[in-house]
């Protein structure tokens, strides 16, 4: 590998299906946790935090929030990065 080249980190952004989305609240406001951002940290683990939008509707933020932890959410985190892995060594360049 070339030494002169350093990539910080690899992100990827999986849509949450609708059985395993979930709801959290900041500031008094409810939000349905839709995505995850999924970050390949230089270290070889993991980072990921869940997006969401106000239950409510209208324009309020897509914030984020820590990913909540269980068997359901751990596979599809799995199974996101074995495809975006799938994908990286098949893409085609420029």
């Amino acid at each position: 590998m070339d030494d002169d080249i350093q990539v910080n980190a690899l992100a990827l952004n999986v849509d949450i299906p609708a059985h395993l989305r979930w709801e959290d609240e900041r500031r008094g406001e409810t939000f349905e946790l839709q995505t995850l951002t999924v970050r390949l940290l230089p270290d070889d683990t993991l980072a990921v935090k869940a997006y969401g939008r106000p239950v409510a509707g209208g324009r309020g933020a897509y914030v984020s929030f820590p990913a909540r932890r269980s068997p359901e959410i751990d596979a599809l985190i799995e199974a996101a990065a074995s495809e975006a892995a799938r994908r990286w060594s098949a893409n085609r360049g420029l």
